[in-house]
């Protein structure tokens, strides 16, 4: 791609993203969402391959759908209350609406199923960029509306999310799949923390944010898509691969490293709230995701090759490991220690 078009999205990117997250105007969120989608669909059909194809229009058309409900639950609040604020959202059917149209944004279930098949479809960095940057724009519009959402409704959609998330996962054999569904998995823990404590769900993005820029980059910088060639990788970095390691076991939220952090605050916080049982269905459900964790970090360094593969080995990596992976690979790990501080800047 021409790097004058590419910085053109790029910019739009950031442009669309900043103008949703600081709007309090309907009609303002709604355009830099638009703005979003346009941007991101050049980057997704980069390639010119049928599959980019296929995941441009499907990411258009899901996209489109939610925006047309964002844009309709925001006209029926005006027409109800007269308020085009984002925190004046005091209209049940409008708030049901909205918190349908977000849920097809984020990819929660059950609007799901578009995720992981526009995740395929899609290059490493441009894969990076839906399962964070893109997520952005609709948490904050949760989080600028959460005191009127319904509980029970976000609470079902999260469970839901963490069981379907884990269980699709389980079988998946292309890392990006494995990683869009990792994304459903954790964007499950961010919705049911929403209404109780908002800053908590953007903690848990945060660092969601984080750990999956590890494993995008690291991935990107030894080329491996499946995990067939994951197999072969630890011979290219070896260093690189035991962060990998490391930093999926962060994903998976294992203590001492710091994707334990955010479970640990939302568990005590639903406990807080007197929800047990959601607050043990969500740690259950958490142990389906750490299998294909643990499958992932199984084949990137403790698994020797077979004698026989049916694919190209690379033996060396096209690039070489930039210190933006250093940085990010250690704040995914080395973060625990210093929660209080984390915990006291909320």
């Amino acid at each position: 791609m021409n790097p004058q078009a590419k910085l053109i999205f790029m910019i739009s990117l950031l442009l669309g993203t900043t103008i949703t997250i600081s709007s309090n105007h309907w009609i303002m969120a709604w355009a830099g969402l638009e703005i979003n989608t346009l941007a991101i669909l050049p980057l997704i059909s980069k390639s010119h391959h049928p599959r980019s194809i296929e995941a441009a229009t499907k990411y258009f058309l899901t996209q489109s759908a939610a925006s047309a409900l964002v844009l309709f639950s925001s006209m029926t609040n005006a027409w109800h209350t007269g308020q085009w604020d984002i925190t004046q959202l005091s209209h049940p059917t409008s708030s049901l609406i909205l918190t349908s149209a977000i849920a097809m944004k984020l990819g929660l279930v059950p609007f799901h199923f578009w995720f992981p098949e526009v995740l395929q479809g899609s290059p490493l960095s441009t894969g990076l960029l839906l399962s964070t940057i893109m997520k952005l724009p609709p948490i904050t519009l949760l989080y600028m509306t959460s005191p009127s959402l319904n509980p029970t409704l976000l609470t079902t959609l999260a469970i839901l999310s963490a069981a379907i998330g884990g269980w699709m996962g389980l079988n998946q054999t292309q890392i990006r799949k494995i990683l869009a569904f990792s994304s459903i998995s954790h964007l499950g823990w961010m919705a049911i923390i929403i209404i109780y404590n908002p800053k908590l769900t953007l903690l848990n993005f945060y660092l969601y944010t984080m750990m999956t820029a590890t494993v995008f980059l690291a991935l990107n910088s030894i080329k491996v898509l499946k995990l067939s060639t994951l197999m072969t990788a630890w011979t290219k970095v070896p260093s690189l691969n035991a962060m990998l390691l490391l930093t999926l076991l962060s994903l998976a939220g294992l203590p001492p490293l710091t994707g334990f952090l955010p479970k640990w605050l939302i568990i005590q916080e639903l406990t807080k709230q007197e929800m047990i049982p959601a607050a043990t269905l969500m740690s259950l459900l958490s142990l389906l995701s750490l299998y294909f964790y643990l499958r992932l970090a199984y084949c990137t360094t403790i698994t020797l090759p077979p004698h026989t593969t049916n694919h190209m080995k690379q033996w060396r990596t096209n690039k070489s490991t930039n210190i933006l992976v250093a940085i990010l690979a250690t704040m995914s790990i080395t973060l625990l220690p210093i929660s209080p501080l984390i915990i006291a800047t909320m």
